[in-house]
């Protein structure tokens, strides 16, 4: 092919053959008018600089405007005829150049296809830019939905057109699909060749096109899209344009192919390395539970707890498992654990309920794991049933030892003749140490059922939760008489009341309904007198249905509570401790100071509690009286003149009197 430039020279030459008198180009007579000189040389300047088809007008008007002879004028229209010849040559080797350029780099970017919708946009990007319309689009059939879809846009306004889905067989792409050729309309509301329809028509008045170019993208035989470029103004497309687009076309169906087979390659990758990971997961889920089962067997014969499965289980399935109680656990999920069998999931954590024979013992979970794989699911369901045989053997073992301490107890209430030595023997086994200071307290439950079977498990309940408290408290527990009677240590600085009342409050928790406890004093070395458990067994249960018949239910108190009641309940009458409880600080107070706060005190009551009649019967000032009873009340508390505290002061000074061996003070 010869190269344009030399094209042009030659069609100079022959321009000045064909006109005589015309000079060489470049040597126009100093100070000519560029029209007076070659003819070429004005056209050669316009083709030099690459000026508009209207700039090569301008010389034959000059000439003509100057009046130049006819022959200059014809010599110009024949230069200015082939300068556009020549600028025409120029343009279509220009324009060609260009789209191989682009079909080029096209090329290129499907050589080096990363994103298939980047190729797709660079694509139409491309025919738009090089067939110079408004609008450029492709779109691909959908073989599921069987219709065809647009898949990119450029130059596009309207929303609507770019979201069309086409039927099959509709509108001018419809015609392209089906014919596997390229078609063109330069007007298409007035073209019939193909099925106009609503959504169609709407969508492309939407957009404002009026020329349409389609040509197929192909696999084969197949056609799988259409490649389109339009204009909003009626145009009618060359042969070279649509040939261009259709090679466009072709590299848009090759990214498309390509895209298809690499995703293909790459899904397939996917499926092996996923296929890969499942195998290893397995092996080392296989692996974790191999062992589980190994250490789970190892805290089985070694003794271990529940707490120690559960921890085995946190460092194998790398999470947090607790055993948790029933009643913290939600019920649903709970309940569906027991009736499938199998751990479930409930948010991010994983239940497995722990049963025995139908009963429910708690749960295992595992917290903050919403993922579980079935082995590691089996593991934990696995773990579970080492639990609940765990908890039936710590239940056996704890029964038997509760029969036990529940026995040693009957003995030290009903045999009293019992050897203290072997008895001693027997606590310790037990670790409870009979030769420390202890209270007997008597309870039982007040939820108030007239359902015998309801009340015969509450009382067995009760039982076994006083059972618990004895074993931790190193204490004996045992079912007596409809309750539960009791014989814990008192810790140092402990009354019996501070212990009848924690007693009460922990077994109610415990039991879930209020607990009534009645407490003994101080019971000193059972293992020296073992006769006298039973007489505070007796003054406990003298306290707890005092408790009952004063409203006092679901609480807790020792005889040392009830005030001069308390010698009514206590069963060896403890007169001295009532007194000192009473009136003791007036008394020591007498005897450090040498005062007469007692002689006073018998002589105001005497006197019906009337401070002048007292001053006559200790002839004493007034005055001095009333010295006498504000001492007295710093020493009892401000509410010593209260009825029941009067009662209980005028009791404590006449058993004082009588101890003493000396009779009250008479009234002068």
């Amino acid at each position: 092919m010869r190269n344009p430039v030399s094209m042009s020279r030659d069609h100079v030459q022959s321009a000045e053959r064909a006109v005589p008198g015309t000079a060489t180009p470049g040597r126009a007579r100093p100070g000519a008018h560029p029209v007076s000189g070659s003819a070429e040389a004005p056209f050669l300047e316009l083709l030099a600089r690459g000026a508009p088809v209207e700039a090569y007008e301008q010389p034959v008007l000059l000439a003509r405007a100057e009046g130049l002879p006819p022959e200059r004028i014809t010599a110009l229209e024949q230069a200015k005829l082939l300068a556009l010849r020549v600028r025409s040559e120029l343009e279509g080797r220009r324009r060609r150049e260009a789209e191989l350029s682009a079909l080029f780099e096209t090329a290129h970017d499907l050589a080096g296809l990363r994103d298939l919708d980047a190729v797709l946009q660079a694509i139409v990007q491309r025919a738009r830019s090089l067939l110079g319309t408004d609008v450029a689009y492709l779109s691909l059939n959908d073989p599921v939905r069987g219709d065809t879809y647009m898949r990119v846009t450029e130059g596009s306004v309207a929303a609507r057109f770019q979201q069309l889905r086409l039927g099959m067989g509709e509108g001018l792409g419809g015609l392209v699909a089906q014919t596997a050729r390229p078609y063109v309309t330069d007007d298409y509301f007035r073209d019939d060749r193909f099925q106009h329809t609503h959504t169609i028509d709407t969508g492309v008045r939407d957009e404002g096109l009026v020329a349409i170019l389609g040509v197929p993208l192909m696999l084969g035989p197949h056609v799988i899209g259409v490649l389109f470029a339009a204009d909003r103004r009626a145009r009618v497309f060359e042969r070279e344009q649509i040939a261009l687009l259709g090679s466009f076309a072709a590299l848009a169906a090759a990214a498309i192919d390509t895209a298809n087979l690499l995703a293909e390659t790459r899904s397939a990758l996917a499926d092996l390395e996923r296929a890969n990971e499942i195998i290893q997961d397995r092996s080392g889920a296989i692996e974790r539970a191999s062992e589980v089962h190994d250490r789970l067997a190892e805290l089985v014969l070694r003794g271990g707890g529940v707490h120690d499965v559960a921890a085995a289980v946190s460092q194998v399935l790398d999470g947090t498992v607790e055993f948790t109680e029933a009643a913290a656990v939600p019920a649903r999920a709970l309940e569906s654990s027991r009736a499938e069998g199998h751990a479930v999931r409930h948010r991010d954590d994983w239940i497995a309920a722990v049963t025995a024979g139908g009963e429910l013992l708690g749960a295992l979970v595992l917290r903050g794991h919403p993922g579980l794989d079935p082995v590691d699911q089996r593991t934990l369901e696995r773990a579970a049933m080492v639990t609940s045989l765990l908890l039936l053997a710590r239940r056996s073992a704890a029964e038997a030892e509760q029969r036990v301490r529940g026995e040693l107890l009957d003995d030290l209430l009903d045999a009293r003749d019992r050897d203290p030595r072997l008895l001693r023997e027997r606590a310790a086994r037990l670790h409870a140490d009979l030769d420390a200071t202890h209270a007997v307290l008597a309870a039982r439950p007040e939820g108030g059922t007239a359902d015998a079977d309801q009340e015969a498990d509450a009382r067995r309940r009760l039982w076994a939760a006083a059972s618990h408290l004895a074993a931790t408290r190193q204490g004996l527990a045992a079912a007596r008489d409809g309750g539960t009677v009791l014989l814990l240590p008192l810790a140092p600085g402990d009354t019996a009341t501070d212990l009848a009342r924690r007693t009460a409050r922990h077994l109610g928790t415990a039991v879930h309904e209020p607990v009534t406890v009645g407490a003994s004093a101080p019971v000193e070395p059972l293992a020296a007198r073992p006769d006298t458990v039973a007489a505070a067994y007796a003054e406990a249960r003298r306290c707890l249905d005092a408790l009952r018949r004063l409203g006092r239910s679901g609480d807790g108190a020792a005889a040392e509570d009830f005030g001069f009641l308390g010698l009514l309940l206590a069963g060896e009458r403890d007169i001295a401790g009532f007194v000192d409880r009473t009136i003791g600080q007036v008394v020591a107070y007498d005897e450090r100071r040498g005062t007469e706060l007692l002689r006073t005190l018998e002589a105001y009551f005497a006197s019906g509690m009337s401070p002048a009649r007292t001053k006559d019967d200790l002839h004493v000032h007034v005055n001095t009286v009333a010295q006498r009873l504000e001492r007295v009340g710093r020493l009892l508390g401000d509410d010593w003149q209260s009825p029941t505290r009067a009662l209980e002061i005028q009791l404590a000074l006449r058993l004082h009197r009588l101890s003493a061996g000396a009779p009250p003070s008479a009234r002068h």
